[in-house]
């Protein structure tokens, strides 16, 4: 129980720390969202604190699809195609996901989202390009602030290397993991040693972080600017799941 309360507890901190960060940047999709998030983990806490638990323990709840893309996505930490965040999912956490099932998902989570807007912590959006419409395989996460759902020029590159250094450093007892490292390792140079053994996590990490810091600034300030205008032009929905056409900006912006 008392690790449990210290993961609440520092989680309660972060997503406090998330709010007055995106009120700041009078980001209101994030602030809604996080306060959102925040409320659950408060509840949970009390819940936690009050003993309000089952007499008897309960059999494990089935993780859902949606559950699995969202511990894909918080792991890579960046806009990833389905087939990346199947295959996270099934080396880290024991998915059971295949990329065709996430064909309608980000649909789905936009009727959610159109019928009760910020009713869920987080939702399963697009990244959005630099035409502020929804890019094609792309999915990210809701509670992410702007700067990191737009994609510009550079930012496939960035976000690959992103995912590979998270992949790196997250530690598991699996050879689909390795293999997954190994495939991300083979697409950056420096990152193997020519053996057919798995990579060294290190050393891939390291490669990616020295490819990574020839890219950042161009990235970051083309993403700062894709971010400022999707926040003066789009509204709620399409913040998150992007505009379809350029009369969708104006209507959202007349709004």
């Amino acid at each position: 129980m008392s690790d449990r309360l210290d993961d609440l507890e520092r989680r309660i901190d972060e997503l406090r720390a998330g709010v007055r960060k995106a009120m700041r940047a009078r980001d209101g999709v994030r602030a809604r969202v996080l306060r959102a998030e925040l409320r659950s983990a408060e509840h949970a806490w009390d819940a936690l604190v009050s003993g309000d638990q089952p007499a008897k323990e309960e059999p494990p709840r089935l993780v859902t699809v949606r559950e699995q893309v969202h511990q894909g996505l918080r792991l890579l930490g960046a806009a990833a195609q389905p087939r990346l965040i199947v295959a996270v999912s099934t080396a880290f956490f024991g998915g059971t996901i295949s990329s065709s099932r996430l064909t309608s998902l980000r649909r789905d989570e936009e009727r959610s989202f159109r019928s009760s807007p910020f009713g869920r912590p987080y939702y399963l959006c697009a990244a959005l390009t630099d035409r502020l419409s929804p890019a094609r395989g792309l999915l990210t996460l809701s509670t992410w602030p702007l700067e990191r759902r737009v994609v510009g020029p550079l930012s496939p590159r960035v976000d690959f290397l992103t995912c590979a250094i998270a992949v790196a450093e997250q530690k598991a007892d699996d050879e689909r993991a390795d293999r997954l490292l190994l495939r991300m390792a083979r697409n950056i140079p420096g990152a193997t040693d020519g053996t057919l053994g798995p990579p060294d996590p290190g050393r891939v990490a390291e490669a990616a972080r020295a490819e990574l810091r020839v890219h950042a600034d161009r990235d970051t300030r083309d993403r700062a600017e894709l971010a400022e205008r999707a926040a003066a032009q789009l509204g709620d929905t399409a913040r998150l799941f992007g505009a379809a056409t350029l009369s969708t900006i104006k209507k959202e912006n007349a709004k």
